[in-house]
């Protein structure tokens, strides 16, 4: 079984992978004529929230709504049936909000395990969302969370039931890493309070994510013991590649990338929304008019599109040093997990060094390389310091050879295999003691404007 549903893993990663490429592929003239929200996905009602009782009087987690339909891929119904919740949780602000997460039920009825798949579906756009996509509606930006249904069927046929949460909110609130850990902790606490889901306070969770889902599972990790310690308490473990950890760092990395630097300016829209930050007095003409290129876009309106982009093209020459916004040094600081507490629980990172693959070819002094997007020598920091400040284990496994969409095709059937061993209560393995050294850390400190 597990040779077969290993098998299976593999092909789902390569599907998406196949997608993602396409996708990728799609030029600026005709990602501009991009579909954003179909008109069922902008007046759906139940996305809105509408009870007597002000969220902020509810607890997180307390389901507000809840509807049962086909598992749609590419727009297309299947036989599998999804329970969507609409549930009341809590943005990076701290402010209460409802958020939307979906459940496929076990297979096998068992309502006893669970994986919570965190989407890398990186938009700026609410309407690329996975619960979107599961019902239905389609967009260019969709294309990530309609390959990913993909990634159900081995977990599946493994006999877990599975839940998928925007872990960016309604807002596309895109690298807003403490936020995508509040909306899936919260996701889970409502998936278990829902009679419909077959799930209860006695469901064991693991928590699985590749790219951005891994920020989310990494942040959810973290995050737990103080702001969901009954969650934290059913977590088995959870199993991450390609992370994002000093977002600073990473800033720095693909600057200049041929193929990821688009993600500068769709990073900063993000973080600039989630944290209320004005971006527009740093920003030169050429920087104002990639912001309102990209403003509502999905990572495949900028990936490629922006070749040897730098933060510097697009900032007034006063803020040639991005550590001269202060309000972005301090986002920036709030999103670096260093920073961030230690899990509780086993882990399992994977990461990439290939990142010349991709088309990233820089090597900052005290940052390095990566995978073309995520920096080798952060993710090794961290792993390094949960081994040095918890006391559960950390496995680790850097792939030098493999860029950022090479290594899901080697994480996700070891990523699997992992989990179903701490399901089983096996110990888990550590590479505590064997981690080659990373880079600092520490938060960015502030400098002057030029």
């Amino acid at each position: 079984m597990r040779t077969c549903t290993s098998r299976l893993l593999a092909a789902a990663v390569t599907a998406v992978l196949a997608a993602t490429a396409t996708a990728v592929a799609v030029g600026p003239a005709a990602a501009a004529g991009r579909s954003t929200a179909s008109p069922a996905a902008a007046s759906d009602p139940f996305y809105s929230y509408d009870g007597g009782t002000p969220l902020a009087l509810l607890a997180p987690g307390t389901v507000l709504k809840t509807r049962t339909l086909p598992y749609h891929v590419l727009g297309l119904p299947t036989p599998v049936t999804a329970i969507q919740l609409l549930y009341r949780t809590t943005d990076v602000q701290g402010r209460p909000t409802a958020n939307v997460t979906t459940v496929v039920r076990s297979l096998t009825g068992d309502g006893g395990r669970a994986v919570s798949y965190q989407s890398f579906y990186d938009s700026l756009d609410p309407a690329d969302s996975p619960s979107r996509a599961v019902a239905g509606d389609l967009s260019l930006g969709g294309v990530i969370p309609n390959a990913e249904a993909l990634f159900l069927v081995p977990l599946l046929t493994q006999g877990y039931s599975v839940v998928i949460p925007d872990t960016e909110g309604q807002n596309a609130d895109f690298a807003a890493g403490p936020e995508y850990g509040t909306t899936t902790l919260d996701s889970i606490r409502a998936a278990t309070a829902s009679p419909a889901t077959g799930l209860d306070s006695g469901t064991r969770f693991g928590l699985m994510g590749y790219s951005g889902g891994a920020v989310a599972t990494a942040w959810a990790a973290a995050l737990a013991p103080s702001y969901a310690p009954e969650v934290n308490a059913r977590l088995v473990g959870y199993t991450e590649g390609g992370l994002l950890v000093d977002p600073a760092h990473n800033l720095r990395y693909v600057n200049g990338s041929l193929v990821w630097s688009g993600i500068i300016p769709t990073s900063l829209i993000g973080v600039s929304r989630s944290f209320g930050i004005d971006l527009m007095p740093y920003l030169n003409d050429y920087g104002r008019s990639v912001y309102q290129q990209l403003e509502h876009a999905s990572m495949f309106e900028a990936l490629g599109h922006y070749p040897g982009l730098t933060w510097q093209a697009m900032a007034k020459p006063q803020y040639a040093d991005p550590d001269s916004v202060g309000d972005f040094v301090t986002a920036f600081n709030r999103n670096n997990l260093g920073s961030a507490p230690t899990p509780t629980v086993p882990g399992q990172l994977a990461q990439g060094g290939g990142g010349v693959l991709e088309g990233t070819f820089s090597n900052p002094a005290g940052i390095g390389t990566g995978d073309g997007i995520m920096v080798a020598g952060d993710v090794r920091a961290l792993a390094r310091q949960y081994c040095a400040t918890g006391a559960s284990p950390v496995a680790f496994q850097q792939y030098d050879a493999l860029s950022h969409f090479g290594v899901p095709v080697v994480w996700a059937p070891q990523a699997l295999a992992w989990l179903n061993d701490r399901f089983a209560g096996r110990p888990a393995p550590t590479d505590c003691g064997h981690i080659p050294t990373g880079n600092s850390l520490a938060p960015e400190q502030p400098t002057p404007a030029g």
